[in-house]
Formats: structure tokens, C-alpha cells, sequence
């Protein structure tokens, strides 16, 4: 006879047996659940009314939540930037820059893997397109087969970090955090990734220079101003839709959805920027809609909203639907359009079916007393904080060797957060537990893409590296790049105040020492004259 107590266990080993057969990860979440569920109604645990949470919560916290809006609309910007040309420029700008320095096309990689993460927020993307690009060139110069595939496979991975990372939009819908804070949260731990990163290649210069070689003088095509010129076209470009998508969020001035909307927008124009069709007079109108934008932003800051405002940004509007026009015009975008179109109308409809089948797994599991069984197994722990924060990192490190990271944060994120938020919250206090627990396992997360045999950025590297790059060399190139990303999780989970010390600090305050004194005001006699007859 099965109890109660029996389910949950039972509910886990059947998803693990499901799913070790091969079954798309979406429907067996949703078979798994309606047959535990089915099965829990005929033990008497529950009635079939139940079972009718699953389409509330679909409709009411899935179909209907605006912040996952904002998913198509980073992917559609990522599409758009890995195949406009510009991940090309930066790599070749930033090599030549590097280039005298040993290693310097490994720190150009990292750098551009950074930038590129920051605007774009796919893997794939990052891995396929800076393969393509720098592969050759650093085989050409002699550098290291598995330190080529290590630097690569990691630096793509960097966009699940680098905010506006899609993971951390999923990560803050999961634990009901802010997305800004969720990105605040973040910045601390990718730029110290990129340190380690860098900081390996440096040593690696100095133990074994004959790894990672500087390019030498005669293949430096650019110096001097024109170097100079063609990386801050790249960068500067990527900088202002860095702040369009992510200052203005930061700010205030927008919601996720609303940043991504203006940034896919700003993909389409920073591809057409970067097309050779792009005429000398689409250039006078983008610069008219930059000058007319730095007049009403100036404009804002020293008045009010005024007419001068709404005129000048009525420009910069003209002229971005100019240039987005003239796109369009271009058979090459028009192309990069569509499959844009194309790749985030698929990506959309998997996080859709991954997240209703996790909510008829999650109800299920919920109603059989899953929550109660898992807290006690979690809270059990021997180590206290630090306990569950080891047991929960080595778990999600061992599940993504089988599960995608939407997997991973639809699954077992929400079963989690409350015992995470009980645990930690005495630790970094209950307003920055979650963030710091969320962007935790974000850094972890990203070992996904790079464990041997099924990380989807080997399989990306594998499929565009040239034959003579063999698989023992991707899969070995790999190794040392997991551990720098898994001692960065030990410095998160050891110095809580990279992730928190960027958000804003709680105020403390008594409540039950508040006073609000008020003046008293004398006022003058009323005078109402003489009594009426």
C-alpha cells in the first residue's frame, strides 16, 4: 500500500525514470504529474477538484505573466546580433589590440564574450559565432587545440550570467524577485568570472608560453588611430544598447518587457549600422536621431518634460523607424529578420509547454505533501547554512549533466525558494536572500553548457570546429574552464556581499520608535460679529 509519505520520493524517481528514456522534457513533466495525480485522487489524498489549480495557475501565472514578455524579445535581439557582423568586428578589433601581448587573442575573446553577453543572452549565439570567427585565426597562430576550445566554450557560456541574461529573468519570475535587482545581483560575480578567466590565460602565458603565443608583428594589419577607431565603433554602438536595454530598467524608466521591446528594436539598427548597404544618407538620419536624443535627454535633466523634449525624441523616433524601414529594404536583413522571427517563436513555444508541464508536476507534488518532504529533507542537513548551500550546489551541478538550465529553474527552483528563503534569510536578511541564492545558482548553472559528454556549447563547438580539432580536445579543453566557474561559486556562497553589495540596503527602523510630532499653531479668535436679532 502506498502512503502519503511515499509519494514524493516516488514522484521524483518516476520523473528521472521518464525522463532517462528520452521523452520530451515538457511532456513528461505533464504525464508525470497527471498520472501521480490521477493515482493520489484514487488513494483518497485528494479530490478531483484539485487537480482544478492546474488550469488557474496556467492561465493565471504562466499565459498571463507580462515578465516572461520579455523572453521572446531577448531572444529576438540575441538572433538578430550573432549574425549581423558585429561579433566579427569586435573580434577582429580586439585581437589586433591584444595581439602584442601573449594570449591576446584568448583576452580578446573573453572581453568580446563579456560585451556580446551583455547584448545578446544566448549561448549558442556566442559559442557558433566567435567560434567561426577566432578559431582559425588562434590555430593559425599556434595557440594551445584545448586551451582554443576551453576559451570559447566558456566565454559563450558567459551570457547566462551577464545581465540581460535570460536565465535571470526566468531565475527572478521563479523566486518572485525583481528583475533589476535580480541584475544588480549579477554584476558582481560576472565581472569577477572575467577576471578569473583572464587571470587564468596571464599564468597560463607564464607557466606555458608556448600555449598561448602573441601574434606577431606583420600579421597586426591596424595601429594607431585607425585600431583605436574600429574598436570604439564596435564598442560604442554595443554600449548604447547596453543602456538602452539595461539602464533604462535599472532606472526605473522601464519593465523587462518594455527594455527588451527597445531592444530588439536596437538590434535591427545596430545591424543595419553595421550592413554595406547602409547609405551615406541612412548616416545623416542616424545622426540626426542622436543628436535629437542627447537634446531631449538634457532637456529632461535640467527642465521638465516640456515641448523641446517631446519634439526632440519625436526625431530620435523618426529616425529609428527610418532606419528599421530601410532594413527591411536590405534582401540580407530582411532574411536575419525572419530567422530571427523563426528561432524565438521556437524558444518561446519550449519555455511555454516546459512551464505548464512543470505546473501540473509542481500541483501534484505540492498536494502529496511535497513541500512538507522536502523542507524536512533539506532542513535535516548536517552544516546548518553552509550545509545546504554545499548539498544544493553539487545537486544542480550533477542535474545539469542531464537537464537544460529552464529545465533545472521550472522544476526545481519553486520547490526550493520558500526553504532557501527560511535558511538564508538570516544570513544576507530576508530581502537578499533569494537574490543571492538566485545568481548562486546562475554561476553554477552555467557548468551546464560545459559538461562533458552533454554540454550543448561542445556540441556547438563540435559542430562548427574544423575536422582536425578532435573531440578529446574539446572535451579536455573544457575541464579547467568548469573549475574556475565552480570556484566562483564558492566565492559567492563565501562572500555574499558580491552579489548584495549592489543592492539597496534595507532600512532599519523601530517602528515602535517612530514619533510624528506635529506643530501646534495658534490662530487668531474668530471674530463672527455681533449676535444676529
Amino acid at each position: 500500500m502506498i502512503t502519503l509519505e511515499m509519494m514524493p520520493p516516488l514522484m521524483f524517481g518516476g520523473l528521472v525514470l521518464a525522463m532517462l528514456i528520452g521523452f520530451p522534457v515538457a511532456f513528461t513533466l505533464a504525464a508525470v504529474g497527471l498520472s501521480f495525480g490521477f493515482l493520489a485522487i484514487h488513494l483518497g489524498f485528494f479530490d478531483l477538484n484539485f487537480l482544478q489549480a492546474i488550469p488557474g495557475r496556467v492561465f493565471g501565472s504562466v499565459l498571463s505573466n507580462e515578465l516572461l514578455l520579455a523572453i521572446p524579445f531577448f531572444t529576438f535581439m540575441g538572433s538578430i546580433l550573432e549574425r549581423c557582423g558585429l561579433a566579427e568586428d569586435m573580434l577582429d578589433s580586439m585581437g589586433q589590440l591584444f595581439g602584442p601581448v601573449r594570449g591576446g587573442l584568448g583576452y580578446s575573446v573573453i572581453i568580446v564574450g563579456f560585451i556580446l553577453g551583455a547584448i545578446t543572452g544566448t549561448v549558442a549565439a556566442q559559442v557558433i559565432a566567435m567560434a567561426l570567427i577566432s578559431m582559425p585565426v588562434m590555430i593559425r597562430y599556434g595557440y594551445n587545440m584545448r586551451y582554443i576550445t576551453g576559451v570559447l566554450a566558456a566565454s559563450g557560456t558567459i551570457t547566462q550570467l551577464v545581465p540581460p541574461s535570460l536565465v535571470l529573468i526566468v531565475l527572478a519570475d521563479q523566486l518572485g524577485k525583481s528583475v533589476g535587482d535580480m541584475y544588480l545581483g549579477a554584476w558582481g560575480p560576472s565581472v569577477f568570472q572575467i577576471m578569473l578567466f583572464a587571470g587564468y590565460t596571464f599564468i597560463l602565458g607564464l607557466i606555458k608560453p608556448g600555449h598561448v603565443p602573441a601574434v606577431p608583428k606583420e600579421a597586426r594589419t591596424l595601429t594607431g588611430w585607425a585600431l583605436w577607431k574600429k574598436c570604439l565603433m564596435g564598442i560604442i554602438p554595443s554600449a548604447v544598447l547596453i543602456f538602452v536595454v539595461l539602464g533604462t530598467m535599472m532606472m526605473g524608466l522601464a519593465t523587462p518587457t518594455e527594455a527588451g521591446a527597445m531592444g530588439a528594436v536596437g538590434a535591427i539598427v545596430l545591424a543595419a549600422i553595421h550592413h554595406k548597404d547602409f547609405t551615406s544618407t541612412d548616416r545623416k538620419v542616424l545622426v540626426i536621431g542622436v543628436i535629437a536624443a542627447g537634446i531631449g535627454t538634457i532637456v529632461a535633466m535640467l527642465f521638465s518634460e516640456n515641448l523641446i523634449f517631446k519634439l526632440a525624441f519625436a526625431v530620435t523616433y523618426l529616425a529609428v523607424a527610418w532606419i528599421c524601414f530601410q532594413a527591411a529594404r536590405i534582401p540580407d536583413l530582411r532574411d536575419l529578420i525572419k530567422q530571427g522571427y523563426e528561432s524565438t517563436m521556437r524558444l518561446t513555444c519550449m519555455v511555454t509547454f516546459i512551464l505548464i508541464g512543470s505546473t501540473c508536476f509542481s500541483v501534484v507534488f505540492l498536494g502529496v505533501s511535497g513541500g512538507v518532504w522536502l523542507e524536512h529533507l533539506l532542513t535535516s542537513l548536517p552544516g546548518g547554512v553552509w550545509g545546504f548551500l554545499i548539498f544544493i550546489n553539487l545537486f544542480i551541478f550533477f542535474l545539469a549533466f542531464f537537464l537544460d538550465f529552464f529545465e533545472i529553474a521550472f522544476i526545481i527552483l519553486p520547490m526550493i525558494a520558500p526553504i532557501a528563503q527560511k535558511i538564508l534569510a538570516p544570513v544576507v536578511g530576508p530581502d537578499a536572500a533569494l537574490i543571492w541564492f538566485g545568481v548562486m545558482l546562475c554561476v553554477n548553472m552555467q557548468t551546464s553548457f560545459l559538461h562533458p559528454p552533454f554540454g550543448f556549447a561542445l556540441f556547438y563547438l563540435r559542430g562548427v570546429a574544423p575536422k582536425e580539432v578532435k573531440s578529446s580536445d574539446i572535451y579536455w579543453g573544457a575541464m579547467p574552464w568548469i573549475g574556475l566557474q565552480m570556484i566562483m561559486v564558492l566565492l559567492v556562497i563565501i562572500f555574499p556581499s558580491v552579489v548584495t553589495g549592489l543592492l539597496d540596503k534595507p532600512l532599519n527602523v523601530d517602528l515602535d520608535k517612530v514619533k510624528i510630532e506635529v506643530p501646534q499653531i495658534e490662530l487668531p479668535p474668530l471674530d463672527l460679529g455681533p449676535p444676529q436679532k
